[in-house]
């Protein structure tokens, strides 16, 4: 249990304040930079797995009757390193026994997901485990805080833990400041849920598609050009999952698209019906989605015709009788 507490302890040594964080230092400028703030929670992580190593129970537990943690934000796990991490195991057993809680019949994940799998992997039937008595409060901020302060978890898959821990914390202002975010970057990862639903299936399987830049990018676009920027997302959707798009260049392509669209849309709507008087033509009448616009070329009306027409749009439009 103590090499819980080492790690978790070592996790945090490093780790600086943003203040302290100089802008050339920040690597990639597609992600929010969440990781320096995070001191003050990961150090409350700290006690409260203290905490859970001092009053849980030793036991040796049936791998098929453990679940994951219903809050872990990670979809995608990489094969390569569970390998690794299952050949270890065969070879020199489980050093660092799994964290767990029972819920029914169940046991689900609270630290050690990766160990688990591992032991699925190689086939084992048994895993050792320290049962623990651990609210769904300590289940979701532990799993949240520990996987942010991972430089290989997606901004997809910290947001989708954010959303759902939000509900432990009494309101998005506390939830930042808990995690060491600004709000604008705590928002930025709540863009993810604005998404279409088209979208966030593929990220669920590929969840480094999108970072929260883009993210909150293509969002405000589809927002500002309704339908149509939904139709263009949907169409160049399929580019992106291809690699055939960067994620910095969707919205505005979306933005084209939709604009686009939209004028040939508009111009395909648009009439024009001429009038003659004579052989000479004498005006024109448009229609288009936005207007009904009547052209009457100078010298054309009698004065007396051009009384009437007035006469005529001022009943029309002035003169409505009360209802």
């Amino acid at each position: 249990m103590s090499n819980m507490r080492e790690q978790l302890l070592a996790k945090t040594s490093g780790i600086r304040k943003t203040s302290s964080i100089k802008e050339d230092e920040v690597k990639r400028s597609d992600r929010t930079q969440t990781a320096p703030g995070l001191a003050g929670a990961l150090a409350a992580a700290q006690i409260r797995v203290r905490e859970l190593e001092s009053t849980g129970m030793a036991s040796q537990l049936s791998v098929s009757e453990i679940v994951p943690n219903p809050w872990q934000p990670r979809r995608v796990f990489n094969e390569g390193k569970l390998s690794e991490l299952a050949e270890s195991i065969r070879e020199v057993g489980l050093l660092q026994p799994i964290v767990v809680r029972q819920v029914e019949e169940k046991y689900q994940i609270v630290a050690g997901e990766r160990r688990w799998r591992a032991h699925k992997m190689l086939g084992l039937e048994d895993i050792k485990a320290v049962v623990s008595d651990c609210t769904d409060a300590d289940m979701a901020v532990l799993a949240l805080v520990e996987n942010v302060s991972r430089d290989d978890l997606s901004d997809y898959e910290i947001a989708m833990s954010i959303r759902q821990s939000e509900k432990e914390f009494p309101d998005r202002k506390r939830m930042a400041e808990a995690l060491g975010m600004s709000r604008a970057g705590l928002y930025q990862f709540l863009s993810f849920e604005s998404l279409p639903d088209f979208i966030t299936k593929d990220l669920d399987l590929q969840p480094r598609l999108l970072g929260g830049n883009a993210t909150q990018a293509i969002v405000s676009t589809i927002k500002k050009h309704g339908e149509a920027g939904l139709v263009a997302a949907r169409e160049i959707w399929p580019l992106v999952v291809a690699g055939s798009m960067d994620q910095g260049k969707i919205a505005a392509a979306i933005k084209a698209l939709a604009t686009r669209q939209s004028s040939e849309s508009g111009a395909r709507e648009r009439t024009i019906e001429k009038f003659f008087s004579g052989k000479e033509q004498a005006g024109s009448i448009t229609k288009d989605t936005n207007s009904f616009t009547i052209k009457v070329k100078a010298g054309v009306l009698t004065a007396a015709q051009e009384t009437q027409l007035r006469e005529l749009i001022s009943e029309m439009f002035h003169l409505q009788p009360d209802t």
